[in-house]
């Protein structure tokens, strides 16, 4: 396989994901799926605000943020180059009233094992509600 389909199975898999979050029983542990194309022990994700996660402390955000989130993204490119993959999307969320429509640009690094290790996002938004940056409490930025 290569690295540009483990990121657009990333891609499908995280839509999925997001979706089954608001079905009872939807725990941390229900991103095991994920975790499989993930190097766990080595992941880092440096997010929208500069805010980096290792794979613990990613897996609690998106718990939180998929439980009260709707998303949905229109691919627009993937490119990759060596070890690395970009992936470009138009990104769509709803978090309860707020909605908000954003270009992606997720720049995916690969390791020895071929699994992912790193994730740097890059967007292009409008300022956000302040009332939607309440799901960073408590992130290290």
């Amino acid at each position: 396989m290569t690295r540009a389909r483990t990121v657009l199975d990333y891609s499908e898999l995280m839509k999925r994901l997001v979706d089954q979050a608001k079905q009872p029983g939807f725990t941390a542990q229900s991103w095991a799926p994920l975790a499989e194309l993930i190097d766990t022990e080595n992941f880092v994700r440096v997010g929208n605000f500069k805010e980096v996660m290792n794979w613990g402390e990613y897996v609690t955000f998106l718990t939180n943020w998929a439980t009260s989130s709707e998303w949905d993204a229109t691919f627009k490119r993937v490119t990759e180059a060596g070890d690395v993959v970009f992936l470009e999307l138009e990104e769509r969320s709803r978090i309860g009233e707020f909605s908000n429509s954003v270009n992606s640009v997720s720049v995916y690094e690969f390791g020895s094992t071929g699994k992912i290790v790193r994730i740097d996002v890059y967007l292009q938004m409008a300022l956000p509600d302040p009332d939607m940056l309440a799901s960073y409490e408590g992130v290290e930025i």
